[in-house]
């Protein structure tokens, strides 16, 4: 009787958590990390498990595989991790096998042209995402496939390449059958649904008034209903799950946004952006277009080329300024961005659930614009909001107010481009130079150890089973407790 009881549990949270029920919304299958920052993004491990204080890849390394150059963070499912890599021209969807490391297999991308990509970005930035019964992976330069386990090809929809000079950032998601997909370029932005067992799209909301932005859906509760979170220019937005409409909205973003929101275990929604020349003090100003024109426009063409912008802040934005990419700025497109530079806010904020409609001056319930970084995502921990930005500064707020309780340095004072992940009362920190830092997951926080890789890294690390995989610019590495030690 005990056993078919345990059966009938087990049974109806499977079907539960395949239909996008509450564990996926605050948490995620115990020792699982399914996509970029874990389950639901929220960069924290949904297991009870010892975490390491130590990450010394001389003494503590349980095995290091060599992997083609990319910046997507592992996802974890069982015994596989599944990664993204770029060899050359070749765009790699791969598995490893979680116990030894032994790459398991790898799948070319097909595609025509390579995206164009930061000089320090990757055409393997976006993470692969499962479910452990399928493996989604999304190349801006081909689109969404989809294998199974065994790395068999179930679909491809063919997307990209896209109007962006940073190339594609923002990864897949899986909740139940549907697989999420928020693209935001310099044009033609939307945010799409499809089968995960066909690849045929469910739906496709346009998102054209957003120009480039690099977050990752999440998704959340609010009012009894499923949503996914977007956060981009000037606003973030919660869509409705099965129909993609907006619900409601919250304004006074960052001109791009990289940081993936935060959907906090009391409930509540954390989004931040920050982006140069929004803060207070330091904001970029720009000229009407007729001034500009009437300054500038050497040839009388009644456009911009970049020739013809002064040296300043401007000049080096405009490829992102040129929406369309055909070398020429019109009036059109100068208007687009000169209100994007005059509204941008750099912020973090947390916003209750339960609004429609425009709910910034209701559902926001406090609004702090200062310690952000440019890159790393926030994490929600035991009540507060840590973060950690260029130089090492790392800064933990009260969740409750958005007061900051302490800021200082770790040991790697390089840049961040790496989310922090916690679990296990800790708080992992990794710089794009390798500097790996262990932190303690308390209001006053202290630095606990810190190693060195000794190579570039982009990857937000994956905690799942009671280790850590760090991926960097060559290698994964896997820390965390031996078989037979506590």
């Amino acid at each position: 009787m005990k056993k078919r009881l345990k059966q009938s549990i087990a049974s109806i949270l499977g079907l539960w958590i395949a239909f996008g029920g509450g564990i996926l919304l605050r948490g995620g299958e115990e020792g699982a990390w399914p996509q970029f920052r874990g389950p639901n993004a929220t960069g924290v491990a949904a297991g009870k498990e010892r975490l390491p204080e130590r990450l010394d890849p001389g003494k503590d390394a349980l095995w290091k595989t060599p992997l083609p150059p990319g910046h997507s963070s592992p996802a974890v499912h069982g015994e596989r991790i599944y990664l993204t890599g770029a060899r050359g021209r070749e765009l790699l969807t791969m598995a490893v096998d979680a116990r030894s490391g032994k790459v398991l297999w790898e799948e070319k991308a097909p595609h025509q042209d390579l995206e164009v990509i930061h000089q320090i970005g990757s055409h393997a930035q976006p993470s692969p995402a499962t479910d452990g019964r399928r493996v989604v992976s999304f190349f801006g330069s081909s689109g969404l496939l989809c294998y199974d386990a065994a790395g068999k090809l179930i679909w491809r929809q063919a997307l990209g390449p896209f109007k962006n000079t940073y190339g594609a950032g923002s990864s897949p998601i899986i909740s139940g059958n549907r697989v999420i997909l928020s693209q935001d370029h310099d044009t033609d932005s939307f945010l799409a649904a499809f089968d995960l067992d066909t690849g045929k799209e469910a739906w496709k909301t346009d998102r054209s008034e957003f120009p480039r932005g690099y977050a990752t859906p999440v998704l959340w509760e609010s009012a009894g209903k499923r949503q996914i979170i977007v956060s981009g220019t000037l606003r973030v937005i919660g869509y409705d799950f099965e129909s993609g409409q907006e619900v409601w909205t919250v304004r006074g973003l960052a001109r791009i946004v990289i940081m993936t929101p935060a959907a906090g275990a009391d409930g509540n929604l954390y989004v931040a952006g920050w982006t140069s020349g929004a803060d207070e003090g330091d904001r970029i100003q720009v000229d009407p277009f007729a001034a500009m024109l009437k300054a500038q426009d050497g040839d009388r063409s009644g456009t911009i080329e970049s020739r013809e912008i002064p040296e300043g802040p401007l000049k080096s934005r405009f490829p992102q300024i040129d929406l369309d990419k055909d070398g020429h700025i019109t009036e059109t497109e100068w208007v687009y961005n000169q209100k994007i530079f005059e509204k941008a806010e750099n912020a973090i904020l947390a916003i209750k659930p339960g609004g429609q409609g425009d709910i910034t001056a209701t559902h926001v319930l406090w609004r702090q614009n200062r310690f952000l970084p440019d890159a790393p995502s926030p994490v929600y921990y035991r009540g507060h909001i840590f973060m950690v930005k260029n130089g090492g500064i790392l800064t933990s707020l009260d969740a409750r107010t958005g007061q900051p309780v302490k800021q200082g340095r770790v040991s790697g004072m390089s840049d961040y481009y790496a989310s922090p992940v916690a679990g296990d009362g800790k708080i992992y920190l990794l710089s794009q130079r390798g500097e790996l830092s262990v932190v303690s997951a308390v209001p006053q926080w202290e630095e606990l150890s810190t190693a060195r890789l000794e190579e570039d890294a982009f990857a937000s690390p994956a905690i799942a089973g009671g280790r850590i995989y760090v991926r960097t610019m060559a290698h994964l590495y896997c820390f965390g407790g031996r078989e037979g030690e506590p």
